[in-house]
């Protein structure tokens, strides 16, 4: 494909991007948003202790929580113990002696979520369709930028992470949602591993990141749905965010699709 095609592909889709991030949140996100918020945030030690009792856990609560959110614990289930903080109060401390109060810990029981049965979680816009051959043009131009591609059966519920001449991505994942996030992880190697990283935030770049994805998707002819928008709001993104990125983006996507859609076969980096 032309460089000038490939612009003009990517300028129709920022433009549909923009859009729907004016539009504000998805029903799904808001959803999904106010199903993340009944978890907690655990400690390094704990998720070292769920990962060493359960490697497969993905999403982990404990029993009310479960209640709350309409499912329950299968019976039979084992719990998973972390160690959970709690303050008491000395016997002999007066009733309303806050400060007297001593941090002591205690281990409780959580379940992930393969462990329970009910109402269906709230889930994040995916993206669907089948990018066919494609995968392998985003591979070979991964490697022709001297980057290394590697498979993780679990990355702490992350589906890939750039490393800075390496990329992870989740094993056994979707081909379309395959394909996405792995050009959202090239778009972090090819904006985010130099000088410009320290100038920019999260938001930043995690808007970068996936507006370059979902330009390139929508130029192979995935369903993205809202999942881009949606994956922007999750990180504070908006349309100014986009705006002040959009040179970057635009010459990020475009030049992945002139790539990915080109004839000629991918020279390996040396």
């Amino acid at each position: 494909m032309k460089a000038d095609e490939a612009k003009k592909l990517a300028d129709n889709a920022l433009d549909t991007l923009a859009a729907a991030l004016k539009a504000g949140k998805s029903d799904s996100l808001t959803a999904y948003l106010a199903a993340m918020g009944r978890f907690h945030e655990y400690s390094w030690g704990n998720v070292m202790l769920i990962v060493s009792q359960k490697p497969d856990a993905t999403r982990v609560a404990g029993f009310n929580t479960w209640k709350t959110l309409g499912r329950f614990v299968k019976k039979g289930e084992k719990g998973i113990v972390i160690i959970a903080p709690m303050l008491i109060k000395p016997k002999e401390s007066a009733a309303n002696d806050d400060e007297a109060r001593l941090l002591r810990f205690k281990a409780v029981y959580v379940f992930d979520v393969s462990q329970t049965d009910g109402e269906p979680l709230a889930e994040f816009s995916h993206v669907a369709g089948d990018p066919a051959g494609y995968t392998d043009r985003l591979k070979a131009l991964v490697a022709a930028q001297g980057i290394k591609l590697e498979y993780s059966a679990y990355l702490a519920g992350a589906k890939g992470r750039s490393h800075g001449g390496r990329i992870e991505l989740l094993s056994d994942m979707p081909p379309a949602e395959e394909f996405s996030v792995l050009a959202h992880e090239l778009a972090h190697e090819m904006l985010h591993r130099g000088e410009r990283r320290s100038e920019t935030s999260k938001t930043v770049r995690e808007t970068e990141a996936e507006a370059v994805a979902f330009v390139v998707c929508q130029a192979i002819g995935l369903d993205t749905g809202t999942h881009a928008a949606d994956y922007i709001q999750l990180y504070d993104g908006d349309t100014a965010t986009l705006a002040q990125s959009l040179e970057f983006v635009q010459k990020t996507a475009a030049d992945i699709i002139a790539a990915v859609a080109a004839e000629e076969p991918l020279a390996e980096a040396a």
